[in-house]
């Protein structure tokens, strides 16, 4: 079978499946022939579909994210190894990155805070964006740690990034020119569909209102961020009120900022500089 044609017949059948069918397929059969999915549009002519390309075609029929199955994930300017220890970093998350960019303009965050770093996505988008600045990410679970670390070496940010085991920021010294959030914020009662049922529930559910970590988060935020300094903070698309209230409760300033999608992604929280 040709590699066009392989394309063709996977796409047809994972379109049951992912709204993505054709991109699935071509990232599954790159994946299998070790190239990146260029390379595969660019020579389909000279290779042959590979044996083990029917299995990973089977494991995402069977509902289970690419990102799992290939690894690998890009997220910003950077490409990160992913497991399912970690949350999968989607395009939405990236919206804190652009606020962060926008709120600090022609110069640099110093010290940069990742709570609930997971892979290590937004710290090291982060340094990757700003080369003089250095950070830390924090996570409950020590098989996460382990994947952002592994990240930060991969892409050469070790020396810059450091790892650490712990509830959000209990017991961290400040201060913090850039604080980054993306926490659970899924009510408990959800039902959930597609991807995410393959995803750790830690880094989904947040109690009944989907508002417990926020309200932990809220005045951590307070006191770890510099005059004038700047957190971003995801949020589910209708919780911009219940969450903007627990920051302005702790003095903070608050604006929003959509998604590619048009929804309400990410709060940006400032102290207002003393200056």
């Amino acid at each position: 079978m040709s590699i066009a044609q392989a394309l063709r017949d996977a796409a047809a059948r994972l379109d049951k499946v992912s709204g993505t069918p054709r991109l699935d397929a071509e990232l599954l059969l790159a994946h299998a022939l070790g190239l990146g999915r260029n390379a595969l549009l660019l020579r389909q002519q000279d290779l042959s579909v590979p044996d083990g390309f029917a299995a990973l075609l089977d494991r995402r029929l069977g509902g289970e994210p690419i990102a799992y199955i290939t690894g690998v994930r890009d997220f910003w300017t950077i490409s990160l190894r992913v497991t399912p220890d970690v949350l999968i970093p989607r395009p939405d998350t990236e919206t804190l990155i652009e606020a962060a960019i926008e709120h600090f303009k022609d110069r640099s965050p110093e010290r940069i805070l990742d709570l609930g770093t997971g892979s290590g996505a937004l710290l090291l988008a982060a340094l990757d964006q700003w080369p003089r600045a250095s950070g830390i990410g924090v996570d409950l679970s020590s098989k996460a740690l382990a994947v952002a670390q592994d990240n930060a070496e991969r892409l050469g940010l070790a020396r810059r990034a450091s790892f650490r085991l712990g509830d959000w920021a209990e017991g961290m010294t400040g201060p913090f020119d850039l604080i980054l959030a993306n926490p659970p914020y899924i009510a408990s009662e959800e039902e959930l569909t597609g991807d995410v049922l393959h995803e750790p529930a830690s880094a989904l559910f947040a109690g009944t209102d989907g508002l417990d970590d926020y309200r932990r988060i809220a005045p951590m935020i307070a006191g770890l961020l510099t005059d004038g300094g700047v957190a971003a903070i995801e949020i589910g698309h209708d919780q911009r009120e219940s969450v903007s209230a627990l920051l302005r409760a702790e003095r903070l300033g608050v604006a929003v900022r959509k998604d590619m999608a048009g929804l309400d992604r990410c709060l940006i929280a400032t102290r207002p500089s003393q200056s």
